[in-house]
């Protein structure tokens, strides 16, 4: 796809503020015809520069009141599995609900695991039964959100 020009900006910001925007408020906000802005989104979704639309689900609001993120050390070799360490480890964050984010990072841990669970005893048990339990996992380092600083989904366009 060609750059981005300024309304194709314009159109993702406001897509980003308001999802469900209609073609006709988006367009008189980037000053198009409705038709235009609906080539221009149709344009940005097969380019794949919108991945999707989605809501967003406030996690205290039905009942995920804790959030923590996970730093995870993964065993670098290991005899008891015929795949590699982070082809398994991948493949079971796909399967655990608590975790919404996961990322490979460089540096001395391999994950950073973002986990929303209801309280510390849910938590616990994620830990206990779920994570250290995975054969691939050698440590884990948690650090505990006490406050939301900013949140948001926006990319800056």
């Amino acid at each position: 796809m060609e750059a981005l020009d300024k309304i194709d900006r314009l159109i993702l910001r406001t897509l980003q503020a308001d999802g469900r925007a209609t073609y006709d408020q988006i367009a008189e906000q980037v000053s198009l015809s409705p038709s235009a802005v609906l080539r221009r989104v149709k344009r940005l979704e097969e380019h794949r520069v919108i991945d999707r639309y989605v809501a967003l689900v406030q996690p205290e609001a039905i009942g995920l009141g804790l959030t923590a993120y996970l730093n995870v050390r993964l065993e670098k070799h290991t005899e008891t599995h015929k795949r590699n360490p982070m082809d398994l480890f991948r493949a079971s964050v796909q399967t655990w609900p608590e975790v919404v984010e996961c990322a490979a990072l460089t540096g001395d841990m391999d994950y950073l695991l973002r986990v929303v669970v209801a309280d510390m005893a849910h938590y616990s048990r994620f830990i206990m039964d779920t994570l250290l339990k995975h054969p691939s996992v050698e440590d884990c380092k948690t650090s505990f959100v006490l406050d939301r600083v900013k949140a948001t989904t926006a990319v800056p366009v």
